[in-house]
């Protein structure tokens, strides 16, 4: 199956999300391009040579998509709405050159009181390098559609 429903998930429940991502320096260069973001530890090797890190970090915005996307096919897949992420905290620097992976668990589960034909489902999710070290967590909260609506309904 690929995805859940809302009444597939039940509070308690981790998934430990199947695929890993190696982050490139093309990637963490092009998305810091793509994003504007004018950090020069994201893509000039020599001025992050000289930061505390000594080598290029990756765009931390960019292991936001891509634990988000690692989640997609376990957590988001009939999800039609995100409705936040809370509480993102980064505890490791993320590398190029780094393999990302990612768990979520189901925190809280509850029907939409506007829409009958969803739910709203709440996970904490983290994301974690080829060391198994923690880089990224936050919760995150989507409107899910319920078995039998929403496009290519069962």
């Amino acid at each position: 199956m690929l995805g859940r429903y809302y009444e597939d998930f039940t509070v308690g429940d981790t998934y430990r999300h199947p695929l890993g991502r190696t982050i490139s320096e093309t990637d963490n260069t092009w998305f810091t391009l793509l994003t504007l973001n004018t950090n020069q530890s994201h893509f000039n090797a020599d001025y992050a040579a000289r930061t505390p890190y000594k080598r290029l970090l990756v765009n931390s915005t960019l292991t936001v998509a891509v634990v988000t996307g690692l989640s997609v096919p376990d957590v988001s897949q009939h999800a039609f709405a995100n409705l936040g992420w809370e509480q993102i905290t980064m505890p490791a620097p993320v590398f190029v050159g780094d393999t990302i992976y990612a768990r979520s668990t189901v925190l809280e589960l509850r029907e939409s009181k506007s829409r009958p034909y969803a739910g709203i489902v709440k996970v904490f999710t983290t994301g974690f390098n080829q060391d198994d070290v923690d880089v990224i967590t936050w919760t995150r909260t989507m409107l899910t559609y319920k078995r039998g609506h929403g496009p290519g309904a069962e």
